[in-house]
């Protein structure tokens, strides 16, 4: 079976539908029923995490779904689908692609990123990947290592990133990842403005992804609070 998940997204916003267990929405019920806005509003797809979200979500929508499995580990700094074991989880729920972190950090158990991608290729040949990265030098690795999307969802949230903004100087570091690779580009994070998304569209990124602008209340009152205070 083809995967079409690029064609569906192409040019279009996935908003990304997540609550963490210290978050008040964290509800598989809720983040479905989020994701069913999203797709009202006309979102082409959604990213979620945790198997339970994802299947919540893909029943309520039908939506496309990227899908990742946030997972800490004492032993390492890497979380977002870390283990070859969490990327399992969340392709056998059917998602067209999943997203791991490539940021070189740490990661469980000193597991081998390389090995954990040759061997889910083999297992889910018909499942894409993509890297969650933050610098130019993770993108090179993902394109090394097979990628099929690459995200700048870790820009600005590791140390050698702290402070960056990928809209910083007119959204400088995201022309200088889509020169550096020709995997289409999936911009995340921090895009909390609709003139940031058509931007990143028009510079050439496949699609965008929106979260905390969108789905996070307690992020967006705590924005307005903090104005005021």
């Amino acid at each position: 079976m083809q995967n079409s998940f690029l064609s569906q997204v192409k040019g279009k916003l996935i908003i990304s539908c997540q609550a963490l267990p210290e978050e008040p929405l964290h509800s598989s019920f809720i983040m479905a029923r989020m994701a069913r806005a999203a797709k009202m509003a006309g979102a082409a797809g959604i990213r979620a995490n945790s198997v339970v979200d994802i299947q919540a979500i893909q029943d309520e929508t039908g939506l496309p779904v990227i899908g990742i499995n946030k997972h800490v580990f004492p032993d390492a700094e890497t979380f977002i689908t870390p283990t070859l074991k969490d990327m399992r989880a969340v392709a056998a729920t059917g998602v067209p692609v999943v997203a791991v972190e490539v940021t070189g950090r740490t990661r469980p158990h000193q597991g081998d990123l390389a090995a954990d991608v040759q061997q889910f290729r083999s297992e889910y040949p018909d499942t894409l990947l993509m890297a969650d990265t933050a610098t130019l030098a993770n993108v090179q690795e993902a394109d090394r290592l097979g990628f099929d999307i690459i995200g700048t969802t870790m820009h600005g949230y590791t140390a050698e990133t702290t402070g960056m903004n990928v809209a910083d100087d007119d959204f400088a570091y995201l022309k200088d990842v889509l020169k550096t690779t020709k995997t289409p580009v999936i911009a995340e994070g921090k895009i909390d403005l609709p003139e940031k998304l058509k931007r990143c569209l028009d510079l050439g990124c496949t699609a965008v992804v929106v979260g905390g602008a969108i789905t996070r209340p307690l992020e967006i009152a705590q924005r307005f609070i903090a104005a005021i205070q």
